[in-house]
């Protein structure tokens, strides 16, 4: 018998959702990932297996003592840009094993007003 950790418990959440989204979409799949310090997200072509653009909050932290949501939207604003950029509009937003709340909720709204269609 497997022992249920809060571990297993995430990475089975995070394989549920990733297939939903792939199965379903040919966009461009946005991911986050969060850790008790900072904030991380990238755009990820699922067809060709790369990484298009990634961003993160290790520069604003260095900056400034915002919070942590504060810094998250920052990170959305700055995805956000460098998907303009490259000219990237569309993608599907992956919010891995997280609940839509907190940062990854300012995260998504913060993209949204800078650009992104999800």
């Amino acid at each position: 018998m497997t022992k249920v950790t809060k571990l297993s418990k995430m990475k089975k959440r995070a394989v549920r959702i990733r297939k939903k989204i792939t199965a379903v979409s040919d966009r461009p799949r946005l991911t986050v990932f969060r850790s008790n310090k900072f904030f991380y997200a990238q755009i990820i072509d699922d067809t060709k297996a790369v990484t298009l653009i990634t961003a993160n909050d290790f520069s604003i932290e260095a900056k400034s003592k915002a919070t942590k949501i504060a810094r998250a939207e920052e990170v959305g604003k700055m995805l956000a840009e460098k998907a303009k950029a490259k000219k990237i509009t569309k993608v599907v937003f992956d919010k891995g094993a997280y609940k839509y709340h907190g940062r990854v909720k300012a995260f998504a709204q913060s993209a949204r007003d800078n650009g992104l269609i999800f």
